[in-house]
């Protein structure tokens, strides 16, 4: 006989307490004692239950749903951001609905079709690689709750979360300086978006205080692919004045760099060190296992809607503003400068 499904009604009574102050812990909305709300969900946890989210939609008139719109949904670094973000949402009660739009063309039928679905507010990563932020505009003017990632706000008030790309391309360049390296190439993003140019200032800044230049000669563009990475390595080898280091500004360009080298036959890290961005799952496993600075990627997906959330359930008035932190992983593409 299949078991009848848990009501909000049959917690109240498991725990001792009124319905309503059941919906104070499932909303996580006004104060409820700490030993109350270790019963209430004590007594969720014992009868399995789970909120309806019809009823849950009727709760200041919230669909619970949060729309989610990125560049695309393959990257590694947004999937990850999203995939966390989506079981933060989960751990309450919302549902996120993702959609990826490749251009600022695209983003107009995307976000039309979310709000058509009711969504509470929306995730937006990288709304500043082109022309996109222009369609949220009148949405944050309207006062629907929104956070950015990936991107620093500009001319609206507007939460975001973001790596601290400026402290990673600083740590990343210092710590090829510790190792006695002093002409260091760098492999660029897509200059259109904001961590490019975070990571270089990082870069330019670690230089500067080991009183050393950027030449502009070893700096050169990639899109974050291996092939890019390879190229770009490969007119610097050809081209470029002489280096012993290279910041690749993600790993797929660092596996590039590594290829081009290696056509070149140089070693790595024996002629060439090498340090990455991200620390993407294959890392650890190139060969030789890449340094890199792993990015907080999970962690930036979680704060992400657990920040939109608060923004729905206490409209929060001040836009919030959240680094995260890039940590140095050594592995073994970097070593102290040879001669």
């Amino acid at each position: 006989m299949k078991r009848k499904r848990a009501t909000i009604k049959d917690v109240a009574a498991r725990a001792a307490v009124s319905r309503q102050t059941v919906s104070r812990v499932l909303n996580e909305h006004g104060y409820v004692a700490e030993e109350t709300r270790d019963r209430v969900l004590s007594a969720i946890a014992e009868l399995d239950y789970r909120p309806n989210a019809v009823a849950r939609s009727m709760v200041a008139g919230r669909t619970c749903t949060l729309g989610c719109i990125s560049p695309n949904l393959t990257d590694y670094t947004f999937a990850m951001q999203i995939e966390s973000a989506r079981d933060e949402a989960r751990r309450h009660g919302y549902f996120i609905l993702s959609g990826s739009a490749p251009t600022a063309d695209d983003v107009e039928p995307l976000l039309e079709e979310m709000l058509n679905r009711q969504v509470d507010g929306l995730l937006v990563f990288n709304p500043y690689a082109d022309q996109r932020h222009r369609c949220f505009e009148p949405l944050i003017e309207r006062g629907m709750a929104m956070v950015y990632v990936g991107n620093t706000a500009r001319e609206h008030p507007v939460s975001w979360v973001k790596c601290d790309d400026y402290a990673g391309g600083l740590g990343a360049t210092e710590y090829l300086i510790r190792l006695g390296h002093t002409a260091i190439a760098t492999i660029t993003g897509p200059e259109n978006e904001e961590c490019v140019g975070d990571r270089l200032s990082g870069c330019r800044q670690a230089l500067a205080d080991a009183g050393l230049p950027l030449d502009p000669d070893l700096i050169r563009p990639g899109d974050w692919s291996a092939t890019a990475g390879y190229h770009a390595t490969h007119h610097l080898l050809t081209t470029g004045p002489h280096f012993s280091a290279i910041f690749a500004q993600n790993d797929r360009m660092a596996v590039g760099a590594i290829r081009a080298l290696r056509e070149a036959a140089l070693h790595v890290p024996e002629d060439v060190s090498i340090i990455g961005f991200d620390d993407i799952p294959l890392a650890s496993y190139f060969d030789p296992p890449l340094t890199t600075l792993r990015q907080p990627m999970e962690e930036s997906g979680r704060q992400a809607a657990r920040l939109l959330i608060e923004i729905i359930q206490e409209a929060k008035g001040s836009p919030a503003q959240i680094l995260t932190q890039a940590e140095l992983v050594a592995r073994g593409s970097c070593a102290p400068r040879q001669g």
